[in-house]
């Protein structure tokens, strides 16, 4: 055998995994990754990804943005990194519950919680599925509450994957309605239920009218309250995730 270099990561993940090579003219000590990323947690925090910038987290730290770029090289770079500190904790986090289906739940309510403590998240580009550390933590976790089913792990990652996507949907309008509740348009905020009844009629969307007129929406944008509408989904999913354990079990 012979020993061979390991296969450089792409930029962001060589960091993150502690595979960069450092250049000889080390960075300034008194500035750190960790105060980098999260002075631009916080600036997404409170004024939504958009706000993060090179030049802005350097302002908000006292220092130049030359001074960052010594420690991370790209705002690209800067968003990997924001990815992974929001998932922190995942390697304490322990699953509870009795079954896969109540583990799987926490697991998928876990995520819906910190989409909601960083709604940034939401906003982000997501070509690929994330690879870093934290996160790589977390899809353990949610395959290992699905040890004790009869899946194949190639459809246990489907179902992960299945779940996550849904969350983060959810996430998303959530955060929408969110910004359009505190920013509504100057001649008022229209709710789902009142643009209904405003544009239906009983001819033309019986079924739209009555739902619209039978008193079981909320003034929520989107009809329902976000919270509800994310454990209603989540339970659906999981009734098939279910039906696909029974499916796949080997007969006895």
């Amino acid at each position: 055998m012979t020993d061979e270099p390991a296969r450089p990561l792409p930029p962001g993940l060589d960091l993150l995994w502690g595979r960069r090579n450092r250049s000889g003219r080390g960075p300034r000590p008194e500035l750190s990754v960790g105060a980098i990323v999260d002075a631009a947690i916080a600036i997404a925090d409170t004024d939504g990804l958009g706000a993060v910038s090179m030049a802005r987290v350097a302002k908000d730290l006292g220092f130049t943005p030359m001074s960052l770029y010594r420690h991370v090289s790209s705002k690209d770079e800067l968003l990997q990194l924001m990815w992974n500190a929001s998932a922190r904790g995942a390697e304490d986090l322990e699953l509870t519950g009795e079954g896969w289906r109540e583990r799987l739940a926490m697991w998928a309510r876990t995520q819906w919680e910190m989409l909601g403590r960083h709604p940034w998240i939401t906003e982000m580009p997501m070509a690929t599925p994330p690879m870093a550390p934290n996160s790589l933590t977390f899809v353990e976790l949610g395959l290992q509450a699905l040890d004790e089913t009869a899946l194949p792990d190639a459809d246990k990652l489907r179902v992960i994957g299945l779940i996550s996507s849904f969350t983060l949907s959810q996430a998303r309008m959530a955060a929408d309605a969110a910004r359009a509740m505190r920013d509504p348009p100057t001649d008022g905020a229209w709710s789902f239920e009142a643009l209904l009844r405003e544009l239906v009629s009983a001819e033309a969307f019986p079924r739209l009218h009555r739902l619209a007129w039978a008193g079981d929406l909320s003034a929520h944008p989107t009809g329902f309250a976000e919270e509800d509408e994310f454990r209603f989904g989540l339970d659906r999913i999981l009734d098939g995730v279910e039906a696909l354990i029974a499916e796949r079990a080997p007969e006895r």
